[in-house]
C-alpha cells in the first residue's frame, strides 16, 4: 500500500482529466492505482456534438481564477503588497495565509493549483488528438483545435508562473502508461510550446464572437495571451508586436472591436458582462445552483471572490450607506495602497472605506483578522445580487471575472516598449484620460504606478512584482525570500511516488 494513496493525485489529474467521468476512491480499491477506470476515448469524440461537449469541459478550469475558496485572485492578492490575507483568523485558510506571510510550504500549498490546470491540460491533449478523426467540417475542426491549443497554452502559462519546474505533457495519458515517471521539463521548452500553440491557434480563431459564444477564445484573446507570455519571457519586441495588433490606436477601437469603456466604474457592475474592454472573460452564473456538497473537491463553482472580500458582520444603518452583503473579510486592503490611491478618480470604484462608514454612523461591521477597514469594492456583493434561485447565495454570485482587458494590454504594451517613446506615452495617456487624469511623462515607473492603480485586486500585482524583480524589496516585511518565493512549492501530494523534484529552498 506504500505511496498508493498519494499516487491517486497525479493519476486523477492525467488519467481522468477528460472531465467526462467521476471516480470515487476508497481504501478498498487502492490495490493498484492502475486499476482505476480510465475513460475510453475511442467511444467518444466521434462528431461535432461530442467534441463540443469535451471542449466545454476543457474550458472548465478557467473557473480557477474566481471560483472556489482556493481561487487565484484572492490567493495572489494576499501575497502582494496591496492586501493582507484577512479572513476570520490567522488559520482561516492555510494556503492563503501562508502566501501572505510567506510561511507557505509543500504541505500547506493547495494542491488544486497544480491539479486543476493539469486536468485542463489532459482534456486539451485528448481533444487535440481526437478532433482530426471526428465527423465534422474542417472549419469546425480547426476552430476547436485552436481553442484547445489556446487553453493548453493558458494552463501551462499559469503553471509556469506559479511553479516554474513542471512536466510538459502533450499527449493523452492512458491507464497503462508510466505516469509517475514523467520528468520536469526545462522551463524554456514549456515556453516554446506555449508560443507554438498560440501562434498556431490565432489564424483559426474567429475575430469576434457574440451571443452564447462569448467567453470562448478569439484571435484577439490568443494574441493578447501570447503578448503576455512574451513579456514574461522578457521578449519585449515580440510582446509589443502582439499587443499592438490587439490594442490598435490608443483610445480608439481596435481591429477586434476592443475599446476602453467610458466609465471605469461600469467595469464592476455585475450585469455589464463582456464590455468592449473585455478580451478574455470568465463567465459566472447563478443558474448552476452551486452547492456545498461538492465544495472543495476541485469542482467549486460560482464567483467566490464576492463573498470572500465582503466585510464580516456588515449592517447598513442609514439609507445612503451601500447595501452590502456581510462576507468573510478576505483581502483586507493595506493602508499603503489606500494612501497610494488618494486623489485617484478610481478610488471609490476600487476601495470601500467601511471604517469611515462606521465612523460616520452609516454602517457597522465586525473587524476581522488584520482588519484595515478598507475592502475591495470591485467585487463587493450587494443585496440586489443575492440569488433567488436554489443553492446557497454565497456560492452563486454571478459577477464575471475579466482575465484580460484592454487597459491591462495597453499598459503591458507600454511596458514592452520599455516605458519610452510616443506610442508608450499614448497608451499610458489613454488609460489615464479614461478616468479624467492628465498626462504624465512616460517612464517605466509611470507604467508600473498606473498598473498598480488601474488593476487593483484583479490578481496581477504579485506577478508584476516578481516579473519586475521588485518582490524581494516590496515584500521583505512579509517574509519574502529572494531566490525562493518567486515561485511556489510543489504540493507534497504531487511529489510522493513520482520523480518530481521540489522547488529550491522549500
Amino acid at each position: 500500500m506504500k505511496n498508493k494513496i498519494f499516487k491517486i493525485s497525479i493519476a486523477a489529474s492525467l488519467l481522468l482529466g477528460t472531465g467526462l467521468m467521476n471516480v470515487a476512491c476508497t481504501t478498498d480499491n487502492l490495490e493498484d492505482v492502475k486499476n482505476l477506470g480510465a475513460f475510453d476515448t475511442s467511444n467518444f469524440f466521434r462528431n461535432e456534438q461530442e467534441c463540443f461537449f469535451a471542449l466545454v469541459g476543457a474550458y472548465d478550469p478557467v473557473r480557477k481564477y474566481a471560483g472556489g475558496f482556493e481561487n487565484m485572485v484572492t490567493f495572489f492578492n494576499a501575497g502582494s503588497d496591496d492586501f493582507y490575507a484577512g479572513g476570520g483568523s490567522s488559520t482561516d485558510g492555510a494556503g492563503i495565509q501562508g502566501l501572505s506571510n510567506y510561511q507557505i510550504n509543500p504541505n500547506t500549498m493547495p494542491a488544486s493549483y497544480w491539479r486543476d490546470y493539469y486536468q485542463g491540460i489532459s482534456r486539451t491533449n485528448v481533444l487535440i488528438e481526437k478532433i482530426p478523426q471526428a465527423n465534422m467540417s474542417d472549419a469546425i475542426k480547426k476552430r476547436f483545435t485552436a481553442e484547445a491549443k489556446s487553453l493548453r497554452a493558458l494552463y501551462y502559462f499559469e503553471l509556469l508562473t506559479m511553479f516554474k519546474n513542471i512536466p510538459l505533457i502533450l499527449t493523452e495519458i492512458n491507464a497503462n502508461d508510466d505516469y509517475y515517471n514523467i520528468p520536469q521539463a526545462n522551463p524554456n521548452d514549456v515556453y516554446a510550446q506555449i508560443e507554438a500553440d498560440l501562434s498556431a491557434a490565432v489564424p483559426d480563431l474567429p475575430m469576434t464572437v457574440s451571443g452564447d459564444q462569448r467567453g470562448r477564445f478569439t484571435q484577439g484573446a490568443a494574441r493578447a495571451l501570447l503578448g503576455k507570455v512574451y513579456l514574461y519571457e522578457n521578449k519585449k519586441a515580440e510582446a509589443a508586436a502582439q499587443f499592438a495588433e490587439v490594442n490598435g490606436t490608443p483610445g480608439g477601437t481596435s481591429q477586434y472591436g476592443y475599446k476602453l469603456v467610458p466609465n471605469f466604474a461600469d467595469l464592476w457592475v455585475t450585469d455589464n458582462k463582456f464590455t468592449t474592454e473585455s478580451i478574455f472573460e470568465v463567465m459566472h452564473t447563478n443558474k448552476g445552483n452551486s452547492d456545498w456538497s461538492f465544495w472543495g473537491q476541485g469542482n467549486d463553482e460560482g464567483n467566490s471572490i464576492n463573498i470572500m472580500v465582503a466585510p464580516r458582520g456588515y449592517s447598513k444603518i442609514t439609507t445612503d450607506a451601500p447595501d452590502v452583503v456581510a462576507g468573510w473579510a478576505f483581502n483586507a486592503i493595506t493602508p499603503d495602497l489606500f494612501n497610494f490611491m488618494q486623489g485617484d478618480p478610481r478610488m471609490n470604484a476600487t476601495i470601500l472605506n467601511v471604517k469611515l462608514l462606521k465612523q460616520q454612523g452609516k454602517a457597522d461591521y465586525s473587524p476581522a483578522y488584520m482588519d484595515s477597514g478598507y475592502f475591495l469594492n470591485k467585487y463587493m456583493p450587494t443585496k440586489d445580487e443575492v440569488t433567488t434561485l436554489p443553492g446557497p447565495a454565497e456560492l452563486n454570485y454571478r459577477q464575471n471575472y475579466i482575465y484580460l482587458r484592454l487597459a491591462d494590454t495597453y499598459l503591458m504594451e507600454a511596458e514592452a516598449l520599455n516605458g519610452s517613446g510616443a506610442r508608450a506615452q499614448a497608451l499610458l495617456d489613454a488609460v489615464r484620460a479614461r478616468v479624467g487624469l492628465a498626462s504624465v511623462p512616460i517612464s517605466m515607473q509611470a507604467v508600473k504606478d498606473e498598473r498598480r492603480r488601474e488593476l487593483v485586486g484583479e490578481g496581477h500585482r504579485w506577478f508584476d512584482l516578481v516579473r519586475w524583480g521588485e518582490a524581494p524589496a516590496k515584500l521583505a516585511s512579509r517574509g519574502f525570500v529572494a531566490g525562493k518565493n518567486e515561485i511556489l512549492p510543489i504540493p507534497y501530494t504531487e511529489l510522493t511516488g513520482t520523480i518530481l523534484k521540489q522547488n529550491p529552498n522549500y
